[in-house]
């Protein structure tokens, strides 16, 4: 078994066989575990669904797949940091981003499922509901990562069948296609999906999680309630009482132990639908390189450009301090919006707000970062980045730190601070609870989503609001609030763009979305680093309402030459787009 779950590893990873990236021209081992090979009972086809799994950890965390940073980065909560200006996010990828590989890369994932799935019936089955469960789980994860797709990209080839040879005739499907496709996949798959699993397989409760944000996004608001109620009345509740590893430290509260990677997955967290498992314990083939969290959304407190007030070094990349705080070299840097403004209301501010989500024991926030070098005649004092080797750095060195999420020890006492490893969330009931309250807003039910929002607030000992609050912003102020770098943010932005979009809301229509969308007017009002524009790391922050999509590689589009894959509008390329196809077949 161990050596047919590392052969799938290796076999089930590859691209789609239009993709021109280096790592398909690189030599590959050859091995004699062909499908063929493996395929050939049922814990064949369990093997398939732990490589399916193991995507949902390289996909989400991590130091090379950190989609996280893009989701964030590409929001009012955060820029990259080291592409502030995306008009230079091209389809060639001319630029340093970690995210914008997403596209091909998804389709190694999919790639996974469709062999699964094209497979199914090669055995017979001595138990039709295995094969049923196996196919369930198969069709979640194609479908976990085709809604990613489609929010991230819009209108992208639908390929849902095992490529066995070179295929350069791939056409774009329909974004509503796709969704179309994905909607009746997941329908089938929560019928066979199990109500417990072991920790990282997919459940009902995850089937129904993401058929909710389906259904959503296909513009059924009475089916989105109707799955995330199957949820919220089924095993599932918010945790309210202290708990888990470190439940018996008095000062710290319920988030902090929520947010423990150790408790994600413990039975006493009955909030937990799906988390990924990363051990540091892990055998060698399983473990990851860590969470990466403190290194991509905290600030470079440590580095050598932290000056005190005599221009001597004022911190130092060692010592408990920087283990704790770690080796921050963000991708991403966060904006007031997400640290200050969302705990602005109420009369509070984020010093004086009584929601533990943004309580100080949860948070690092800029006068906790302190000259460390205990030679300097400022040790202890809060860091003055004025007195940095460039002031105008700080945006990316100096800012808070949501900490309860980001903070992750090394197990290994060798190992650089960046975030060790330990499990995260992929989906929790907090978050069905205000996905059912945008059901319930679309639908103008204000008192039934103020109800499901309230849920979410009073346990964070925020105070409740009334109906007349609930806008669709204010849903995603309070989805930054609870979701903070946990949920994807971008995508999230983007599939109520084309909500407006579709219901001609807000001046927003389908024919001008790359003009005119929801998500850039937003971003242009609550991101305050497109308005002061500071020159950071060589580049000033610029965006247009066009990079509501991402670009597609444009090698991908150029070795599909029996077929047209569409480039998003705004970019070079999208003049030779053709209609995208409406119907999966």
């Amino acid at each position: 078994m161990k050596y047919i779950k590392q052969y799938l590893f290796l076999f089930l990873v590859g691209l789609l066989a239009f993709s021109c990236s280096e790592d398909l021209l690189e030599q590959k081992p050859k091995s004699f575990f062909a499908p063929e090979n493996v395929f050939i009972d049922a814990s064949g086809y369990e093997a398939g669904l732990v490589t399916m799994r193991k995507a949902l950890t390289e996909g989400v965390t991590g130091s090379r797949r950190h989609y996280m940073v893009g989701e964030w980065s590409a929001s009012e909560a955060g820029t990259p940091t080291f592409q502030m200006d995306w008009f230079q996010t091209t389809p060639f990828f001319d630029r340093y981003y970690t995210f914008l590989p997403l596209f091909t890369e998804s389709f190694e994932f999919i790639k996974n499922a469709n062999v699964v799935i094209g497979r199914i019936d090669d055995i017979e089955w001595e138990d039709e509901s295995t094969r049923n469960a196996i196919l369930a789980e198969s069709l979640w994860h194609r479908a976990f990562w085709y809604y990613w797709l489609i929010n991230s990209y819009g209108d992208v080839p639908f390929v849902g069948e095992e490529v066995r040879g070179v295929r350069l005739d791939y056409q774009t499907h329909s974004r509503w296609a796709i969704l179309d496709k994905i909607q009746s996949d997941l329908e089938y798959a929560v019928q066979w999906l199990p109500e417990t699993a072991v920790p990282g397989a997919i459940t009902k409760g995850a089937g129904n999680h993401l058929l909710t944000k389906v259904y959503l996004a296909n513009l059924e608001f009475d089916k989105a309630i109707e799955s995330s109620s199957a949820i919220i009345n089924g095993n599932y509740a918010l945790v309210k009482d202290r708990f888990g590893s470190e439940g018996d430290i008095a000062e710290k509260n319920v988030i902090w132990d929520l947010h423990r990677p150790e408790n994600k997955n413990i039975g006493a967290n009955t909030e937990t639908i799906l988390a990924m498992v990363d051990r540091f314990e892990a055998p060698a083939g399983a473990q990851t390189a860590g969470l990466y969290t403190m290194r991509h959304f905290h600030g470079s407190w440590w580095h050598s450009s932290i000056r005190d007030s005599q221009g001597l070094r004022g911190t130092f990349d060692s010592g408990p301090r920087y283990d704790s705080l770690g080796r921050g070299n963000p991708d991403m840097i966060s904006t007031p919006y997400g640290f200050y403004d969302i705990w602005e209301e109420n009369g509070f501010d984020y010093m004086t707000t009584p929601d533990l989500r943004r309580s100080d024991v949860n948070w690092i926030d800029k006068h906790e970062l302190v000259y460390t070098n205990p030679e300097s005649v400022d040790f202890g004092k809060p860091v003055n980045p004025m007195y940095m080797t460039a002031p105008q750095d700080s945006v990316y060195k100096h800012f808070p730190f949501i900490f309860y999420k980001t903070y992750q020890p090394q197990q290994s006492p060798t190992a650089v601070p960046m975030g060790g490893n330990g499990d995260w969330y992929i989906y929790r009931l907090a978050e069905t609870y205000l996905l059912r309250a945008e059901a319930y807003y679309w639908k103008n039910q204000l008192d039934a989503a103020a109800a499901d929002i309230n849920e979410v607030r009073t346990r964070a000992n925020a105070l409740p609001i009334d109906a007349s609050d609930v806008t669709i912003e204010y849903i995603f102020d309070e989805r930054a609030r609870e979701l903070f770098l946990e949920s994807p943010r971008h995508s999230e932005m983007v599939r109520v763009s084309y909500i407006m979009a579709s219901q001609n809301l807000g001046g927003y229509s389908l024919e001008s979305f790359s003009d005119n969308n929801w998500w850039y007017d937003r971003i242009m009002e609550k991101n305050i680093m497109y308005t002061i524009k500071p020159i950071v790391i060589g580049n000033t922050p610029a965006i247009a309402p066009f990079h509501v999509l991402w670009p597609i590689n444009n090698n991908v589009i150029t070795a599909n030459t029996l077929g047209t894959i569409n480039q998003n509008e705004g970019y070079v390329g999208a003049e030779n787009n053709v209609a995208p196809l409406e119907v999966v077949e």
